[in-house]
């Protein structure tokens, strides 16, 4: 029997479809995919089989990609920087705020898409001990399950600036009062699918005030995409945010400067920026902190391109100020 138009149609339809499934339960790590990198002339990194993905498929490492991007989107709330700031030719936080050891701590998101909580939470922890010498780690559940649509979707994903402007207006706990709900976060092969986003419930595990464990951000803003103001802005206020598109490639990363090589794009991811260099070979990088534990790449941190908007990443910057805890107690 000779099938129509339309039900021809509908059937390629369904056999894509059933590919694409069938297709995101293949592993996420491909022995091929390390060999393409490594054995590619131009490339500035080096790939690997990293263990922290061992067992986990496509599927898998689709859902910890949480940033939802808004490239193409007119950007308000911009903030550049003076040409005047003498910037060093590189720069690492975590050598410029010894004190701070929040920047030197690489966390684990688990099993949930929630990147766009830790990069913004992180960032702010970093600040209030950079601004106010307070050393402080600020809760990412408490972001994650309580910003509710206003940020997106919880583990589903989140829009940075959004969860800035929520520490703006609501803050966030520390880790003490509300410690992140995924507490042994993927520290095995074959880690479980993707949880749900944890019930937003404010009241602190150990007993404390709630009210008294906030830390509010004091403003959130774009960043522009010039990689000065992003320098300016980590040289002199500290880590940001920075979201960035996502192909098979990066799962593989071990070390090098990152750069886009071979892979289907898979979503977008958020992290935290801490700094840059340029290689003995003249290849500029940012300096990255990831959260998906310090076995994956160098340590749990990254290196990519940095003065060519790779993958998006200078497209994607924001950042906030933390706000006075004396300021607060008077309102």
């Amino acid at each position: 029997m000779r099938l129509s138009p339309r039900a021809m149609a509908m059937s390629w339809a369904i056999f894509l479809s059933s590919a694409t499934l069938l297709d995101e339960q293949r592993p996420i790590l491909q022995p091929s995919l390390v060999e393409k990198v490594n054995s590619n002339p131009h490339s500035k990194w080096k790939a690997d089989m990293n263990w922290r993905f061992a067992n986990s498929t496509v599927e898998d490492f689709k859902r910890l990609l949480g940033a939802i991007m808004d490239d193409g989107q007119e950007k308000k709330h911009v903030r550049s920087h003076p040409r005047g700031l003498k910037l060093p030719l590189s720069f690492d936080s975590r050598d410029a705020w010894p004190q701070c050891t929040s920047l030197r701590t690489i966390l684990d998101q688990g099993h949930c898409g929630s990147c766009w909580a830790f990069g913004a939470v992180e960032s702010l922890s970093d600040r209030f001990c950079i601004h106010f010498n307070e050393s402080v780690i600020l809760s990412e559940n408490d972001l994650l399950s309580c910003c509710g649509f206003e940020c997106g979707m919880g583990c589903g994903g989140g829009m940075p600036l959004s969860a800035w402007w929520y520490l703006v207006r609501n803050g966030v706990v520390t880790t003490e009062c509300l410690p992140y709900f995924d507490s042994k976060g993927c520290q095995h092969p074959g880690c479980e699918p993707l949880y749900p986003t944890p019930e937003c419930v404010q009241q602190c595990t150990d007993n404390s005030d709630w009210n008294s464990a906030k830390y509010f951000a004091a403003n959130a803003y774009n960043l522009g995409s010039d990689p000065y103001d992003i320098m300016a802005e980590v040289y002199t206020n500290g880590p940001v945010e920075v979201a960035f598109n996502v192909y098979e490639d990066f799962a593989h990363y071990k070390s090098g400067v990152y750069h886009y090589v071979y892979g289907d794009f898979l979503g977008g991811h958020a992290v935290k920026l801490i700094g840059w260099g340029t290689t003995d070979e003249g290849v500029d990088y940012w300096i990255l902190a990831n959260s998906w534990n310090q076995q994956w790449g160098q340590d749990g941190y990254f290196w990519i391109e940095r003065g060519v908007n790779e993958c998006g990443i200078e497209s994607n910057a924001v950042a906030g100020m933390p706000a006075g805890r004396i300021q607060l107690a008077d309102q």
